[in-house]
């Protein structure tokens, strides 16, 4: 049988205290037929050093490493991965995390087997502190395969797989062929790309093992949300709004207006467990409420929850009364 060359990117940026774990389970892997994207983004630390000593001491392996002309941020690096990929699949790797021997070999025995165009798994949150781990990005889809485009949009929309990029493997052809990219300078982009590729799925698998161990410490961007984060969510909204605008399946349409109204009662979540900053919390609120939300014939509507419309209700009072029963509902 001739397996498929499968490609791994990892950005190298500012991670030296992690890379060597990270690139040692890469190494590990039971499946050989590897390509390793090593992208500099030129950070200011020694992770590149590490990282060229490492491949030194493993030529008989697959690695190259491609540098940016200038620290352009993780969305250009993934970027730089996927038009540089010769694999028939790439895995996005974060250079602070690890993979378990058997990850690569398990996804693409179910993508061959499905002829899918992506398979996810299960994620541990490993806290470096304390030296607890956790689950962590958990597949809730009691499906193992899908094969419907709609299926696969409506699992998407319904949470039932992660949003982030990493722990994937995705066809290459596919991205290239439906130019899924991720946005320049966008800060907090597997939300967005991940949207994105759900409108364009077709096939997707599911292995419900845990074959990703993201590595929680203080410098993790899930411990340092701030104003820029919230920025950024706003983008990604008003982005998808206009996905939500142009489309013309009405099903479709009212799945999107329904991924509006979660993601941002999510985000002002987020947001305030971040800062607990009164003034940046009504700021996102504001922003959030000239954006697409429910019309009031809505409310009358099957084809929303009755969870939804009361999110939705509640994210466009006046600003003061709903920052004020926001309070009342999550507390401090």
């Amino acid at each position: 049988m001739n397996l498929p060359l499968v490609t791994i990117s990892i950005p190298i940026y500012q991670c030296e205290n992690y890379i060597i774990n990270c690139l040692k389970s890469v190494v590990s892997q039971t499946y050989q037929n590897l390509e390793i994207l090593l992208v500099d983004d030129f950070g200011n630390d020694n992770s590149m050093l590490l990282v060229e000593d490492f491949v030194q001491k493993n030529l008989h392996l697959n690695f190259k490493i491609l540098k940016n002309k200038k620290n352009s941020g993780l969305s250009v690096v993934r970027n730089v991965g996927i038009d540089n990929a010769q694999g028939k699949y790439i895995f996005f790797l974060d250079s602070d995390d690890e993979i378990t021997p058997d990850c690569i070999s398990k996804m693409v025995e179910i993508a061959e087997r499905g002829q899918v165009e992506m398979v996810c798994g299960n994620t541990i949150g490993y806290k470096v502190s304390n030296k607890i781990s956790k689950e962590l990005f958990i597949i809730k889809s009691e499906k193992d395969i899908i094969t419907n485009a709609d299926d696969a949009f409506d699992s998407f929309i319904n949470g039932e797989y992660p949003v982030n990029s990493c722990n994937k493997l995705i066809r290459v052809d596919f991205l290239k062929k439906n130019k899924l990219y991720f946005t320049r300078d966008l800060f907090a982009q597997d939300s967005l790309q991940s949207f994105e590729t759900a409108l364009k799925l077709q096939r997707i698998a599911f292995l419900k093992e845990s074959t990703y161990i993201y590595n929680l410490h203080d410098e993790s961007v899930i411990h340092n949300r701030n104003k820029r984060n919230f920025d950024n969510w706003i983008t990604i909204i008003s982005i998808i709004e206009k996905y939500y605008k142009l489309e013309k399946n009405k099903y479709r349409k009212s799945k999107i207006l329904s991924h509006i109204v979660e993601y941002k009662d999510a985000t002002l979540l987020m947001n305030w467990k971040a800062q607990k900053n009164e003034q940046l919390w009504k700021y996102s609120y504001d922003a959030y409420k000239k954006l697409a939300s429910l019309a009031f014939a809505d409310y009358w509507s099957s084809d929303f929850s009755k969870e939804t419309k009361k999110k939705n209700f509640l994210q466009n009072l006046p600003t003061d009364i709903g920052y004020k029963i926001f309070r009342k509902r999550f507390g401090s």
